[in-house]
């Protein structure tokens, strides 16, 4: 452990886009290494603009970030380490010669169909120079792990896996949403992308009158329009609903109230919703794809295919086993008790005292 207090610059640049998975990477994350660090030798300040310095009530150091970091770093002298947040990131100390730390969350680029192969070619070589750099690169899962190992070169001393924690504070109070459903509903979450996969759940509202809630930012109104779409064909269409951004309380009204989650999603380099649903003990139906097996394990239900018989099917089934088990709900929630912030942290941490003594 570092006798002298080191100062270590953790990447909040993504905050300033709330209502994303990597906005509640950094707000978790980021508290329990700034509680975690005292008294260690370590000190985390931000990088980050004031307002988000101004979030954490620990009123941590920072370095004010700034659009034009992206093409001149500023010096880093003071700070002993850098922790890069995302491996898409435009503020890199890439002349530095800081120690570097760089979260890599996925490598979706590589299955998206509408970017071409020289996009793709350059977006692998960039990241490669960042991966080059860092002292250190940590997969948020296995899944990503393996990615890495397969497209990249990367000497494997230099990859660990550390896991995401559960956002879900049980704690905090319920608030009625402002979009209410009236009667059973089946929720999920995400930002509507083609690779949520979300205009495949229409076809589970078939010979019920149960609703689905779609909860989050609309970036692709094409993807929304479809999901619309597919709901009028199956004339369930007065059946969906669009809630746009949510509250954290909102948001765990609707996993407290919800019959089912449900997240088909085609890539996720880990899955920050399936967590929070698990630690409600909700019954979870995702897809087989990408990371999502490794965090639902066991305890989860799959679409073995998007076939619209299918995959009413599997949740007809899922909820019967469910509402047949009663146990199922502690087990579910037991396997959420095993992704914390903060073992992510301490393990962060652990990794940031092992580069610096390196040192």
């Amino acid at each position: 452990m570092p006798t002298a207090s080191h100062k270590v610059l953790f990447d909040c640049e993504r905050m300033k886009y709330a209502h994303t998975g990597l906005y509640h990477f950094c707000w978790e994350l980021g508290q329990e290494l700034i509680l975690q660090s005292k008294g260690t030798g370590l000190e985390i300040e931000l990088y980050a603009k004031k307002k988000v310095q101004q979030k954490f009530k620990t009123n941590p150091g920072f370095l004010e970030q700034s659009a034009l970091h992206k093409f001149i770093m500023p010096k880093l002298d003071q700070w002993q380490l850098w922790h890069a947040t995302h491996q898409a990131t435009d503020y890199y100390p890439g002349n530095e010669t800081i120690p570097t730390v760089l979260t890599v969350h996925d490598l979706n680029f590589l299955q998206e169909t509408n970017r071409s192969k020289l996009k793709k070619s350059r977006a692998l070589d960039k990241l490669q120079r960042k991966l080059d750099k860092a002292d250190r690169v940590i997969a948020i899962s296995e899944f990503v792990a393996q990615e890495l190992r397969q497209n990249m070169q990367i000497a494997p001393a230099n990859l660990q896996v550390i896991y995401n924690g559960c956002n879900s504070n049980l704690q905090q109070g319920l608030a009625q949403p402002k979009v209410k459903p009236h009667g059973v509903f089946l929720f999920t979450i995400g930002t509507v992308l083609p690779k949520k996969n979300f205009q495949t759940l229409p076809a589970l509202l078939q010979n019920n009158q149960m609703q689905l809630v779609i909860a989050g930012s609309i970036h692709d109104k094409e993807t929304q329009q479809k999901i619309l779409d597919q709901a009028t064909s199956l004339g369930v269409e007065d059946r969906v609903i669009f809630t746009g951004p949510i509250s954290e309380a909102e948001k765990y009204w609707y996993y407290q109230h919800c019959r089912a989650f449900v997240f088909p999603s085609l890539m996720e380099g880990f899955g920050l919703p399936v967590v929070e649903a698990m630690a409600f003990g909700k019954p979870l139906f995702l897809s087989t794809l990408t990371s999502l097996p490794e965090i639902g394990g066991e305890i989860a239900f799959y679409f073995q295919s998007f076939e619209p018989q299918q995959m009413q099917d599997n949740l007809a089934k899922g909820l019967q086993l469910y509402d047949a088990n009663p146990a199922m709900m502690e087990q579910i929630k037991l396997r959420a008790s095993h992704f914390s912030w903060k073992a992510s942290a301490k393990s962060y941490l652990k990794t940031y005292h092992q580069i610096l003594n390196q040192r």
